[in-house]
């Protein structure tokens, strides 16, 4: 999954503030699919504006290679004076769901609604939205804020889509459980990336420091492994086939 926030701090080192653009966030994504063989679920935050501009958004990232994405129902960016989340009416979801769906042009897309309600609304106000969202046609359910097992009980309920966890507390570290109740996908985080700015600042740290780059070889990785994520083989055999190398 290529979140909002990795996309904001990857393409511009900034927050996850949706100060990242569109065609920013769709350029990042076909960095990505044209060397991912897997397939990629993307956080589309609220597709960038209305209805209208969810169209626009659905077609981009799918012209990017994606194989999933997600139009949420908070209100974003934040409004002026605001303190905490807020979500867009029901109807103003539903039809950006609607708007969604209807840009695609590969059925294979997956267009899931996500929804912040649980934390907004509260139970009975997520119950409503998911069901709403449901009856337009999206493939599934990106649920935020979940912390009970009663919550996912209630929720599977008034649908029978897949949904996708946007984070689990104690409580939902079940994975079986989770799968009997439809979770397809559960989310952990984003500690790769962190891990990654965290060995980057602290190794930036040792070379100003002094350290010499040998005493750093047992923190970086090794020539193999940058071989295999940079594709070098494939690239040496066309050296070989096309340059006469």
């Amino acid at each position: 999954m290529l979140a909002g926030s990795v996309a904001s701090l990857t393409v511009l080192g900034a927050p996850d503030l949706v100060v990242l653009t569109l065609t920013e966030l769709a350029e990042q994504c076909r960095r990505i699919t044209r060397v991912l063989s897997l397939p990629l679920l993307v956080d589309a935050d609220h597709g960038f504006g209305n209805a209208l501009n969810v169209i626009r958004c659905v077609q981009e990232l799918e012209a990017a290679g994606v194989a999933a994405l997600t139009i949420e129902d908070t209100l974003l960016p934040r409004p002026f004076g605001a303190t905490g989340d807020q979500v867009i009416s029901l109807p103003e979801a539903v039809g950006k769901l609607r708007a969604a769906l209807s840009a695609r042009g590969d059925a294979e897309l997956a267009v899931l609604g996500r929804t912040s309600a649980l934390r907004v609304e509260g139970l009975d106000g997520c119950r409503e939205r998911v069901s709403a969202y449901a009856a337009t046609g999206v493939d599934g359910i990106f649920l935020v804020g979940a912390r009970e097992r009663a919550e996912i009980e209630a929720l599977r309920e008034v649908t029978d889509l897949p949904f996708v966890l946007g984070s689990a507390t104690a409580a939902l570290q079940d994975r079986a459980w989770l799968a009997a109740q439809g979770v397809r996908v559960l989310l952990l985080g984003h500690a790769p990336v962190h891990a990654a700015v965290k060995a980057m600042y602290e190794t930036l740290a040792a070379l100003r420091e002094g350290t010499a780059p040998a005493e750093l070889r047992d923190r970086v990785a090794a020539p193999a492994l940058i071989a295999e994520v940079t594709s070098e083989g494939a690239y040496d055999a066309a050296i070989r086939s096309f340059l006469g190398g």
